[in-house]
């Protein structure tokens, strides 16, 4: 199943300028804010929220933050490929570069662990997270993040 339907074209981030894990959260929640029309501050504190748990680096220069929120119609996706990793205190404790961020609507319920887990596994297809890296291109990396996974 691919991630389309949570992904939209403008969705997506192919050179992130930034210096940190902080300032990387900020950057998504303004772009996600823009895109959904949630405020920046609500999304970016639920981002917060959620880190205070535990990084969602969940290893192999990958990390998906992710958060509900109030306000939302739909869930939503926003992928971004760093232009250089930053500590995101991963479980591996390898820097980050390829951020897929994952908001969903407070009464999402099992749906949110479903896009979850949907996103964790497109990000482990074999050499997919290998073709993200190297493309600065939007709409490719959005064809490569979209794409059907193979039969297997």
């Amino acid at each position: 199943m691919p991630l389309l339907d949570f992904l939209d074209p403008q969705a997506v981030l192919p050179a992130l300028r930034v210096s940190g894990k902080k300032q990387a959260l900020q950057e998504l929640a303004s772009h996600a804010a823009r895109l959904t029309g949630v405020s920046e501050g609500a999304i970016y504190e639920a981002l917060l929220q959620r880190e205070r748990l535990g990084s969602t680096g969940i290893g192999e220069g990958i990390a998906i933050p992710h958060g509900k929120l109030p306000n939302l119609a739909r869930i939503f996706g926003l992928v971004a490929r760093l232009d250089k990793p930053v500590n995101f205190e991963a479980l591996d404790s390898q820097p980050v570069d390829v951020l897929f961020l994952l908001l969903a609507p407070e009464g999402a319920g099992a749906d949110h662990l479903k896009a979850l887990a949907r996103v964790a596994r497109v990000l482990r297809e074999p050499g997919l997270i290998e073709r993200v890296r190297a493309t600065r291109d939007a709409e490719a990396l959005y064809a490569i993040m979209t794409e059907m996974p193979k039969a297997a």
